[in-house]
């Protein structure tokens, strides 16, 4: 008898190597799911299905998370009705009608939350992706040019706060043990990675509008997500948005390439700038300190370390053959660089 190929799609779905995919790491790091919930296998495992089924195999059939949690409540039940005494049985039977509503209600609530999370992470995301607009439109003027692009910044330092509070919430304790735990894993997300890189810059002197590309980037995407997932049945959704955010969302390798290029190629117009008037040598040395950070972590590692090596490819040559005294300080920096 032939094996039943959901089960074989489902065991290869489990075994497939999600922690070197870097599409894994941006793929968990944008659900927004209660904490408590983050660590649960069976949460992980799900998720990774999804995941599965959206990048690899679109024909793996992934079950409702929701119908786990229903047999999790109906076995609690099952067992506190089979320990429970005769006259507490028969008075559980004439309550039962507003224990049931009782019962809706509250398992409700955790979805609203969810999509009160979700509307107002959108909602910043949009506001920033018009602001964003406005900082890089040749034709605004330069007043309105300079607070959008602060206002673009901050505004996705503030979604990305709110998403690092929402997927980890706050250390247990305010001392120093748990504080370094919950900053350990926060350290290597996506969110935290951009919540530094909005700081370093919103409170510099100098306007590199140039550095806004990863910040459209991300906006991007995010909005387009949200968009299909919640908007897909609006008639000016179908007419105007449809294919931009299907563009969006099926290109996001493409935007996180180039948004990762764009970050490289500025920490060298932050080096540049070290010999012009508007130097600025904390944001450089901050900067540079985040680039190394976005190198080695799981969310961003795979596109920044392809972009270092097709640099490396195009620009070794050259330095072998016109400059071979920057030998020395290029490898005293690359054992800086690849030191973790």
């Amino acid at each position: 008898m032939a094996e039943d190929p959901q089960r074989l799609k489902k065991i290869a779905a489990g075994a497939y190597d999600y922690e070197n995919d870097p599409r894994w790491a941006d793929y968990w790091t944008n659900i927004l799911i209660p904490p408590h919930m983050a660590s649960r296998p069976e949460v992980i495992t799900h998720f990774k299905h999804k995941f599965y089924q959206r990048y690899i195999d679109p024909d793996l059939v992934v079950e409702p998370m929701s119908s786990s949690t229903s047999s999790q409540s109906t076995r609690t039940s099952s067992s506190s009705a089979s320990s429970s005494s005769p006259a507490n049985e028969q008075a559980r039977t004439r309550n039962t009608g507003p224990e049931t509503g009782t019962t809706t209600r509250t398992n409700a609530t955790p979805g609203q939350l969810r999509w009160d999370r979700q509307s107002i992470q959108f909602s910043v995301n949009a506001w920033v992706f018009v602001v964003t607009l406005l900082a890089i439109l040749p034709l605004v003027p330069h007043t309105l040019s300079i607070k959008a692009f602060r206002l673009a910044l901050l505004g996705t330092a503030i979604s990305s706060g709110y998403s690092l509070y929402s997927l980890y919430g706050k250390p247990r304790a305010w001392n120093l043990q748990a504080v370094q735990v919950w900053f350990q894993s926060v350290a290597s997300t996506k969110d935290f990675i951009y919540l530094l890189y909005c700081l370093i810059f919103v409170s510099s002197q100098t306007h590199v509008k140039f550095s806004l590309i990863p910040v459209l980037c991300r906006v991007l995407e995010h909005v387009a997500k949200f968009l299909r997932r919640n908007f897909n049945r609006s008639n000016f959704y179908r007419k105007y948005l449809d294919d931009v955010c299907l563009w969006v969302d099926s290109n996001t390798t493409t935007l996180s390439i180039l948004s990762s290029n764009a970050e490289i190629g500025l920490g060298f117009l932050l080096i540049i700038a070290l010999f012009s008037w508007q130097r600025n040598i904390i944001q450089a040395f901050m900067y540079w300190q985040l680039l190394r950070l976005m190198y080695h972590a799981p969310a961003t590692a795979g596109y920044h370390q392809s972009g270092w090596a097709k640099l490396g490819r195009a620009v070794n040559p050259l330095i072998n053959r016109y400059a071979p005294f920057l030998r020395t300080p290029i490898a005293a920096a690359q054992r800086w660089w690849f030191r973790q």
